[in-house]
Formats: C-alpha cells, structure tokens, sequence
C-alpha cells in the first residue's frame, strides 16, 4: 500500500512511496500529527541522485520491521532537499553543529515544536566500529524521548536563534578596502593545489563561483597573464577537464571527484554545476584563448541540450549516480568493450583516454583525457562511437523535475555563450550554434516566467507532470534576475529587462531586511519554520543573498536607480568583513564586491549596423560593464541608459559611461575598443560602501 509520498510530484519523494515506512512529506499535517500524539519527528532529509540514500533506503528503509519501529516511535518525514532548501539549510546546520559533520541523506530528530536534537547522515543496518546501526539510533532515541523529555526539550531552548544562519548578523563597522579582496586572492593561493587545480585535498568539488571570481578579477585588471588568481583558475579549469569527473564521451561533469586528481568521480550530475561550470570555461577562453576551453564549454550545454531538456523548454534537476544498482556502470569501460567498439582506432583512443587491464575503478576504467591528442575529426569519430554504444546501456534515472533557480543558472550560461559566439565564433564552431543557444535561453525564460509564477510576480520552486507548486526562495528570484539581465544584454530584448525589474521589485518588497540589512532566504509570508534564514554562503551554488546584491547592483547600473544599489550594499556589508577571511565559501560574494568597487562602465548601443560595436564588447571577458543596446533609438525605452542617446550622423553610436555621466559618442569600433581598454580597478564604489 503506497504512503502519502506517492501523491508528491518530487521524484526522490516518489521513490520512498512504496516503502513500509509511513513517510509523510513534510508539512502542517505531518507537525500536526507530531504534536497530536506527542511523538517526535523523524525528518530524512536527500535528494533523487544521491547514492548513499539509495543504500540507506535499500539496507532499512524498505525493511519491515526497521519500517515498523519508525512507524510505532516516530512522525517519518520525507523531504527532498531541492524541493525544500529551507528545512535542509536549517537541519544540516543542526547536524553539522551536533557532530562536526554533514551530508546527505540527513536524518535528524525533532521535537513537535521543529527542535532539533538529535542527528546524522548514513547509519547502517548493522552496527560498524565507531558507527552504532539505524536501529540501534531509533531504540536509543525513542527511550531518550520518552525518559528524559524535559531535559531533550530544555537543551534546545534558543536554538531558533543559532539556526537563523546569517540573520542574527549585524553590520560592522569596518571598512571594505581593494586590500580585502587581494588578501582573498592570497588566501586561495596558500590552499592552491599547483600539481592538481582546484584548492586543497580529496574530496574535491569544482570551485565554481571562485573560479569565475579569479578569472572576472584577473581580465578586469588588464593583467590577467601576470595576475595569480586568472592562473590557477585557468589551471583548475584544464585539470578537471582533462579529469574522470569530466565525461570524456558524452560531456558535462559529475557532481564531484572522490580523488586530489578529478580522476575518479561521484557520478551524479547536477544541472546547477554544468551551468556554472560552462560558464566558467566560456570565461576562461575569453581571458586565455584556449579554445580547449571553448570546447568543453559547448559540449558541458551540448549535453544539458540533448539529455536534460524538457519538451517545454525548462531543464531536468540531475541525473542519478547509479544504474542496475550499481554506481557509475553507465560511464565505465573495459579494455575489451573499447577494443569492440573502436576496432582499429582502439589503440589510439586507449592512449588517450588512459584506460588500462587493471582500471581505475573496480576493475573498469573511469575515462580521461591525459595522453596524447587524437586529431579533432578522430577523436570526434571516437567520442561519437563510444556515445552511441553507451546509449545502448541502462541509462542512469533522471531527476525530470525543473527548479526554477537551476533552470535560471542555465539561462545565463546559454545567453552568454549565445551571445559571445554571436560576435566572435571559432571557424570550428557550427555557424547556428549562436542562434541555438539563445533561442534555448529564451524558451527556458519564457517557461519560468509562464508556467513558474503564481500570476502575481512570483515565482515557484518546482514543475513536473504539468503542475508547478512551493513558493520561491530567494535563489530562485536571485538567479533569475541575474539571469533575466544576461538574457537582455545577449538579445537587448526588452521584455527580459522589464521582466528583470519586476523580480527586483519583488526581492526588495518581500525578502529584504528592512532592520539589519540583506536577504532572507525565504518570503515574508512564507511558512512559520523553526527560524528564518540568511544564507550567505555558497553552497556550492552561489547564494541568494549574494546573487541578489550581484543582481542590483547589475540593474542599477543599467537603471540609475540608487535604491537597488543601496539594497545591494545592505547584504555586501553583512559578509565584507569574513568573506575575504574564507574566500572558498563566499566566490560569487566576492566578485559582487570587486563588482562594486570597480569604476563599472555603463555601455548603450544605438543604430545599425549594430554588430560591429557589439564584437568590440564581446571580444573579451570585461568583468566591470553593463550593456544595452537597440537598433531604432526611442525615448521611451524601458532602459534608462537608452534614453536621450541619438544615434550620431545616422550611424551606429557606443555611449561609455560611469554613473550616467557619459564621454564624447564614438562610431568606430576602433574609438570603442579605446574607451573600453582594461585598466586597474579604481574601486570607484569604495566610498559608497564606507559611507552607508
């Protein structure tokens, strides 16, 4: 008899549907029944390409009589953790903070008042050293609950408080300084690994909002090639390509590397990391001009466009890290499998992709590319070979739900990319790449702001099987902000920046914090939980408070409208002071900073022929500049910075400006590459950021 998750739309949840448990998602029926019958909650807390809690589901939670002592002791929670960032941010932290550790699946205890107190990640069916058994956890906790219930119940008095993450902060005094931001570069250089890429030891997960900061801050200060932060991004970047947790066949990364080397990967992808991780090599081939880089970056959306697609233009959340049970059987190969399907080319392709007799995972080799380059027509016979035959096996499930903040990250990957390409296109690129791209952008854009929003201008979390559901958290407008303003200087379509304004509007009437400054991660109507939350790390997406400050100060470079600037320095100034001190977690808060105190120049485009003046601003990575643009001049425009701009003799005209104030118009590309030369960072917003 299926349980309640079997009306949910989540796929993780659905999963658990036929097991013994009585799992119930989470919510005012489950809190309900808590409190009803006393009992405390048992929230486990994963997502649907988890491979630990496929085990933990396999070992107990489908075993009936562990099912039973759940169902007889415990409210059995559910809840998918991409679905719900609000219960996962607060009981990871619950969890983390009893035991030093987290991680999913997350199994954490509650009182009928949502108190944590107890928890852990992955308990086995039998006791391990060190590690007691589910069981043995669910006996000790039921007698603790039900013998020593004042003391449970005492001990988390004032833990809303400790829960709230960031929203206890209060703005300090101290000032923001270019220094701040050379020490965080520092900082990453001391735990660079320089054999490996990437910072620090196994496991490693691609760094993807610093990497983007090293390489923003390097092209903005005119000396990327002797800059150390462009140099060790731009190694990492080679590092994981030509690593295991790269898919040397099909494209796109896995979630992470087990491994210092990127060698053996957790095979699960992520959509949020390939959008992240695509944008990052479009940016490292614009500051290196390694077109390696390019190249993983077209097959990182290549493959998000052939295998993560929906048919409405929204993205699926991940897929699976297991297939047949077994964890990365769909990626792996053998000798022999290689030697079938690539017949004489098999030698060659066995040099470069490094496989052995022996492997280098279970026996099976997990594929990388660090021997010798097989020309490009081979090696794209190779890939295309060895692609078609893996179609062939069980494919890895798929998460097919669409989250609107991961779809939003993707847009921004396809608008840029589009765009760059639209200007500047390698001749072995195909010529309608562009034009792809950016219709993908576009029609995922326009999916998220038809089928994702409650009809009010706001946003919803989550669709699948038709039906959107779950209020947005701040990621999901901050995101989609962002990325509505990248869609709009890809296209200079004005509907993208109409619809950016709005979400602006929205962030700042219902998620802002009028007393304290910065972002809740969740509405001001949103449910009651245990504490309302700023989350202002990256986590490894960036988070939404710094997506929001990166997104209006974005917005009102192209507006002039101070109220988003200032709204944008509120949150700046909660996290300037520990950000530089712990660079790894704050990436996308720092290039919002460095943002910020850079002299951002305010670029409009007016007239046709329009293209030769846009190639001179898509030619390279120019970090410290908004861009709007359009073909017939109007007065009306929603785009303040196009206003009052004529196109000069009927020629197409480039206004730069900073603050609105504007130099002399240029007509030339040559004129417009002069004004728009790099040059070192004034930090011109260092004194606006003192004085509030």
């Amino acid at each position: 008899m299926p349980n309640a998750l079997a009306s949910e739309t989540s796929p993780y949840l659905r999963q658990h549907r036929d097991n013994p448990v009585d799992w119930l998602p989470w919510g005012e029926t489950a809190l309900e029944r808590a409190r009803a019958e006393d009992r405390p909650l048992l929230v486990s807390i994963g997502y649907s390409a988890c491979h630990w809690c496929h085990v933990m589901e396999r070992e107990s939670f489908e075993d009936e009589r562990t099912a039973t002592l759940m169902n007889e002791r415990f409210v059995c929670v559910k809840v998918d953790r991409e679905e719900r960032p609000d219960v996962d941010a607060i009981y990871m932290d619950a969890v983390q903070a009893m035991t030093g550790h987290g991680g999913w699946p997350l199994n954490v205890f509650l009182t009928p008042d949502q108190a944590p107190f107890f928890g852990g990640t992955y308990f086995p069916p039998q006791p391990h050293p060190g590690m007691p058994s589910w069981t043995q956890v669910l006996e000790s906790v039921a007698e603790a609950w039900d013998t020593r219930r004042e003391e449970i119940v005492a001990s988390t008095a004032g833990i809303a408080e400790r829960l709230s993450g960031a929203a206890s902060l209060a703005v300090p005094e101290t000032r923001i300084s270019a220094a701040d931001i050379d020490g965080a570069v520092e900082r990453l250089a001391a735990s660079y690994d320089a054999d490996n890429g990437g910072f620090g030891g196994a496991p490693k997960f691609p760094p993807s909002p610093v990497l983007d900061f090293l390489l923003r801050r390097g092209a903005g200060s005119g000396s990327a090639p002797q800059d150390v932060g462009a140099p060790m991004a731009l190694h990492t970047l080679r590092a994981m390509a030509a690593g295991g947790i790269h898919d040397q066949v099909g494209g796109g990364f896995s979630r992470y590397a087990v491994d210092a080397t990127w060698t053996v990967p957790h095979f699960e992808k992520m959509l949020y990391d390939n959008a992240l991780l695509a944008r990052a090599y479009l940016h490292g081939w614009q500051v290196s001009g390694d077109e390696r880089l390019l190249e993983v970056a077209l097959d990182t959306l290549g493959w998000a466009l052939r295998e993560m697609q929906g048919p409405e233009g929204g993205f699926y959340a991940a897929l699976d890290a297991d297939s047949e049970g077994v964890e990365g059987r769909f990626y792996v190969w053998s000798i022999s499998e290689l030697e079938e399907v690539l017949g004489d080319d098999a030698d060659v392709a066995i040099a470069y992709f490094g496989a052995t007799e022996e492997g280098n995972f279970d026996g099976l080799n997990v594929l990388e590319a660090r021997g010798t380059r097989p020309d490009d027509a081979l090696l794209a016979s190779i890939r295309a070979r060895l692609l078609a035959a893996r179609s062939h096996r069980v494919r890895p499930g798929c998460d097919d739900k669409r989250l609107t903040a991961w779809n939003a990250l993707m847009i921004g990957a396809l608008a840029e990319a589009g765009a760059v390409l639209a200007s500047h296109r390698p001749v072995t690129v195909d010529p309608g790449l562009a034009d792809q791209l950016l219709a993908a952008a576009r029609g995922c854009a326009d999916f998220l702001l038809t089928d994702l929003t409650d009809g009010q201008g706001r946003l919803l979390r989550t669709y699948r099987d038709g039906q959107a559901k779950l209020p947005g958290y701040l990621e999901d407008h901050a995101f989609l902000l962002e990325a509505l303003i990248t869609l709009y200087e890809s296209t200079f379509e004005e509907r993208w920046f109409r619809a950016a304004v709005g979400l602006a509007d929205t962030i700042l009437e219902h998620f802002a914090d009028p007393q304290h400054g910065g972002f809740f991660s969740t509405a001001d109507d949103h449910e009651s939980l245990i504490a309302r939350r700023k989350d202002l790390e990256d986590s490894p997406i960036p988070s939404g408070g710094s997506s929001a400050a990166f997104g209006l100060l974005r917005l009102a470079a192209l507006t002039g409208e101070q109220r988003y600037e200032l709204a944008a320095l509120d949150s700046l100034r909660l996290a300037h002071e520990f950000a530089p001190r712990y660079p790894l977690a704050f990436g996308h808060l720092l290039a919002a900073l460095d943002f910020h105190l850079a002299a951002v120049r305010e670029v409009a485009l007016i007239g046709e022929p329009i293209e030769p003046l846009q190639a001179v601003v898509r030619d390279q990575l120019r970090p410290y500049l908004v861009l709007a643009g359009t073909r017939a001049p109007t007065e009306d425009s929603a785009v303040a910075l196009l206003r009052e701009r004529p196109a000069v003799n009927g020629q197409a005209t480039a206004y730069v400006c900073e603050h609105f104030s504007c130099r002399a118009p240029v007509t030339e590309p040559a004129d417009l590459a002069t004004l728009l030369a790099p040059e070192p960072p004034e930090r011109a917003g260092a004194a606006l950021l003192q004085s509030q």
